[in-house]
């Protein structure tokens, strides 16, 4: 298994390390879109939690509360990659504002009916809109970053940015809504989810000058526009990543009943805050690193630490224990997550990049709605215990997976990489040809 050591050593020759978050800040343009994108990014990790809590308290069953929050998931899933192909052909501004006012709307349906007591059925129905019209503004960011950055050695510092980020809004968010379900009411954290939806969805909307160029169906050249899945490794890719959302779902409900076995339901936003802030530890480091290996051996290396670290989860009996092996969990998480999202410049043309990018964002939601739904039954029967074993073996499933298939995630067409490195690297006066080889 080859590695990307020739080009590391190229990119490093003119400077000491991989250029750091400083150097990726001062990208012309780039803190217009990243503000307001983390905005509209915070209620994502708002979401399901909130819906678990109000589910929870107006029925009284995690079980049903699971049910709802994974039809949102379900819905997000189906949705996310059809707003992709969407959003490369028709730009992101003109996707992204009807969706944040849907949402808005269905996430007050949503609301309106689990405080009047609607039945189970009437529940799942309203989440269907709810879940499918969550914007997909992680995606966005990135396909942004991707087009400003075609070819740089910042990409790879960017996507570890990303993460990093979405990592943030899983540490703050599930806060956020514990301690308004908690402290204020139990249908606060969709409330606010709601809001902060809407607001920073039409901020990142309304920052034109950098969204990526739109794609036509099909080029001038009469090429046909090719669909993000028709792609080999973005498909393998999305095994992992479902892999990731089961940690994620079951983490939330296992979590969250934990807290309330032990008497202190306050504890189940910051026990999910220690994961999360692993996962962005992780993130920050992997962005701070000079990898002498290739993405595919990372993700590998990176997934089978998150699979020991997710099956002994269930053993934990106090919180103390809980915490310290849910930030190991998190600290394997990033490896993964992010060398997955890189990997997508080197797997898909950039007429498909957002779209592949929902399709793992979908994944992660997809997996995360049966996490949810299998945690919450395991629980209701069994106790908390029961939940944790949802991540052991989805994780066990996807590594499994990984391995299987692992000659997928070679890029296509490697020839056309190499052209593209030594062009660069000659523009810098390198004067020399630099091979390339691709793990």
């Amino acid at each position: 298994m080859a590695s990307a050591v020739a080009t590391d050593k190229s990119e490093t020759s003119s400077a000491p390390a991989r250029p750091g978050y400083g150097a990726l800040l001062r990208t012309p343009g780039a803190l217009s879109f990243l503000l307001p994108g983390f905005a509209a990014r915070l209620p994502f990790g708002m979401l399901t939690l909130s819906i678990l809590l109000l589910v929870q308290h107006t029925t009284g069953s995690y079980a049903n509360a699971g049910v709802v929050a994974a039809v949102t998931g379900v819905s997000m899933a189906l949705s996310a990659p059809v707003m992709g192909k969407f959003t490369d052909r028709r730009g992101q501004a003109a996707v992204l504002v009807p969706v944040v006012l849907t949402h808005a709307a269905a996430v007050s349906a949503l609301t309106a009916l689990a405080l009047a007591g609607a039945p189970l059925w009437a529940l799942a129905l309203a989440a269907v809109p709810a879940g499918a019209s969550v914007p997909q503004v992680g995606p966005m960011v990135r396909a942004r970053w991707a087009a400003r950055l075609e070819g740089s050695p910042l990409l790879p510092t960017a996507a570890a940015f990303e993460s990093v980020t979405d990592e943030f809004t899983f540490v703050v968010g599930p806060v956020l809504a514990t301690a308004l379900c908690t402290g204020v009411h139990p249908a606060a954290g969709l409330v606010t989810e709601a809001a902060l939806t809407l607001l920073g969805g039409l901020l990142f909307a309304a920052q034109r000058a950098t969204q990526p160029k739109v794609h036509a169906a099909a080029s001038a050249t009469g090429e046909k526009h090719a669909s993000a899945l028709s792609f080999p490794g973005l498909r393998v890719l999305i095994v992992a990543f479902i892999g990731i959302g089961a940690v994620f779902g079951g983490m939330q409900v296992s979590l969250a009943a934990f807290s309330n076995e032990i008497g202190n339901p306050g504890a189940n936003g910051v026990l999910y805050g220690v994961f999360a802030a692993g996962n962005m530890i992780a993130g920050i480091t992997m962005g701070a690193v000079a990898w002498k290996i290739g993405p595919r051996r990372r993700l590998i290396l990176g997934y089978v630490g998150l699979t020991a670290a997710a099956s002994v989860l269930w053993a934990a009996n106090s919180a103390v224990v809980l915490g310290t092996l849910g930030l190991v969990v998190g600290l394997c998480i990033a490896p993964a997550l992010i060398t997955g999202y890189t990997m997508i410049e080197s797997l898909v043309p950039a007429a498909s990049r957002t779209e592949a990018f929902t399709w793992l964002t979908g994944a992660v939601a997809f997996g995360q709605a049966g996490a949810v739904t299998l945690a919450g039954r395991l629980t209701d029967a069994h106790g908390s215990a029961f939940g944790f074993l949802v991540p052991m073996g989805a994780t066990a499933l996807a590594l499994a997976t990984l391995l299987a298939l692992r000659a997928k995630l070679a890029p296509k067409a490697p020839s056309r990489i190499i052209t593209t490195s030594v062009t660069r690297v000659n523009e810098r006066g390198m004067g020399h040809r630099v091979p390339v080889t691709v793990d």
